[in-house]
């Protein structure tokens, strides 16, 4: 049995962040031929089931790098690996030692909520009127935090010369991990997101594989938090704007994302 395992933001999306005709079309050929497939994102569910949602994702989908695997057939959710109250205190230290607002993720139950001190710069501000309240997220003051809330991770955005700098501090800690990227809002802006090093795409992949009786993992993707799954694929492919590293590690390089790549290479590879 094929299983396939799209990543999303720079792989299966294009740049304005949609899922093409042309790629929609393609995952419905997918379904027709009874080739499975299904998300592995750093997104969080509630960044990431808006763009999926018409897209008939049926299996288990990975979010937050293997923090989150929710299940749409029972609406089960199953969480591993979540941030504990040290590693949230310095992270938060950290951001706000820099003026950095750090916004912490949630899952309670069947919400998301987000927790925040006062945002401080435009694009923070930009961040929670253009696009978390226009969620489902529940908005919260930080000092509504209890201790014992399912923590999936910390995001951050701001000018990129601070964001990198609080990257390689929190990289240098054993069991963190950072990723970053440049913001949609222009060059001179990056966003980040942390979470606890134990957790990634290749662990829950792993699992996957075990739970459906997988006998070919293929997987795309085109950052750093693909690699670990890369890492047990059966086959990996890069699009051609993945970075240098990732089109190393890969099988093959196959088309760019903005120009429906991975969807003309699964028509060839599966003949559809």
């Amino acid at each position: 049995m094929d299983l396939i395992f799209f990543d999303l933001d720079g792989t299966l999306l294009n740049s304005q962040s949609q899922i093409s005709d042309f790629t929609r079309e393609t995952l419905a050929l997918l379904r027709k031929n009874d080739i499975a497939y299904t998300v592995a994102t750093g997104r969080t569910m509630l960044s990431a089931s808006a763009i999926i949602a018409e897209h008939s994702f049926l299996l288990p989908h990975i979010y937050n790098n293997g923090v989150t695997v929710f299940n749409p057939q029972d609406n089960s959710l199953k969480l591993e690996n979540l941030v504990n109250p040290n590693e949230l205190e310095f992270i938060i230290s950290l951001a706000q030692e820099q003026g950095i607002t750090p916004f912490v993720n949630v899952i309670a139950g069947t919400s998301h909520e987000v927790y925040h001190p006062p945002a401080r710069h435009p694009i923070e501000h930009d961040l929670l009127s253009k696009y978390f309240k226009r969620t489902d997220a529940v908005l919260l003051p930080l000092s509504q935090l209890s201790l014992t809330d399912n923590i999936t991770n910390i995001s951050m955005i701001g000018d990129s010369a601070t964001i990198h700098s609080l990257w390689d501090r929190v990289n240098k800690v054993d069991t963190l991990v950072a990723y970053s990227g440049p913001a949609i809002e222009g060059n001179n802006f990056s966003w980040m997101d942390i979470h606890h090093r134990a957790a990634s795409k290749g662990g829950a992949v792993k699992q996957l594989k075990q739970q459906l009786g997988a006998t070919n993992i293929i997987c795309f993707g085109d950052g750093d938090n693909d690699l670990s799954m890369f890492e047990l694929a059966d086959e990996s492919y890069a699009p051609d704007n993945a970075k240098q590293a990732i089109k190393q590690a890969a099988s093959e390089v196959i088309g760019h994302h903005n120009e429906d790549g991975i969807a003309k290479f699964l028509r060839q590879r599966f003949n559809l």
